[in-house]
């Protein structure tokens, strides 16, 4: 379960009805992205009190900025996150890494790696794994394998969030993620539709080509392809169920996505 799945529009979100769903669907666990105004031990009494384990806590440092001084602000702000992350009694930290338009990816995957040499050891000490995701849009630091082996090449100990969806919009996914396979700890699945010219809704990326929003299954991500590179790497760690769009409330999105992948994970015997 994907907190940002629901809570991406505030007249969805109900977090007994998150809950609710999380065990109707038995789904593995939570990744809540941000605490929703909660506070973090209230959120793992009601996930204990249910035997929902909380597997992520995702949120934003904004470290995309060259001098250490500008990114002290960011490393408070993580080193929040962090604690947050330990009271909820994940092991896992996943933070987008937001574009900026007056930055090209190069500069902003700099920035990153930088600040990420600290929050990296940081979590390391506290048992956690820090991870960046495969992140969308043209000047995004993150979007390739070879971007996040590029940053992981200077912090041995970075992790990555592999999203399929966004890894698609720059390379082959399935293949992306077999080149990444050893420092994945997490994922993310997410669908587009994808055509080759402009249209209403539709948002250039990397390779050119222009998507919009769609739910897991009705797209054009090859998702079968994708479970059987992480079948044959031996993943074994948990995929969000993230959904995007507004053909569906998000907690019916969520059903059907996940019989869809659990339909796709039998086919293949994963």
């Amino acid at each position: 379960m994907m907190s940002y799945t629901v809570g991406r529009q505030a007249e969805h979100y109900n977090l007994q009805r998150m809950l609710d769903l999380t065990e109707e669907l038995k789904l593995e666990g939570i990744d809540f992205v941000t605490l929703h105004n909660e506070d973090a031990r209230t959120l793992r009494k009601m996930c204990d009190d249910r035997g929902i384990k909380i597997i992520c806590h995702t949120f934003i440092a904004d470290f995309n900025h060259p001098a250490p001084e500008q990114r002290r602000s960011a490393m408070d702000t993580f080193k929040q996150g962090l604690e947050n992350t330990l009271l909820l009694g994940a092991r896992i930290i996943m933070m987008p890494t937001l574009v900026k338009a007056d930055r090209t990816s190069a500069e902003s995957r700099k920035n990153w790696t930088e600040a990420l040499k600290e929050a990296v050891t940081l979590g390391h000490g506290q048992g956690v794994e820090v991870t960046v995701e495969n992140f969308p849009g043209i000047l995004s630091p993150f979007v390739t394998s070879s971007h996040f082996l590029e940053a992981q090449a200077e912090v041995p100990q970075l992790k990555l969030t592999f999203d399929s969806g966004n890894a698609g919009t720059g390379e082959n996914p399935a293949q992306s993620f077999t080149n990444t396979a050893r420092h994945v700890v997490h994922a993310h699945f997410k669908d587009w539709d994808i055509q080759d010219q402009p249209a209403e809704g539709f948002r250039q990326m990397l390779d050119g080509k222009y998507y919009r929003p769609a739910l897991i299954g009705e797209g054009n991500v090859p998702h079968k392809e994708v479970l059987t590179a992480m079948k044959k790497a031996g993943y074994d760690g948990c995929i969000n169920i993230e959904y995007e769009g507004n053909k569906y409330d998000p907690y019916e999105g969520i059903r059907r996505a996940a019989q869809y992948l659990r339909g796709i994970a039998a086919e293949i015997g994963y």
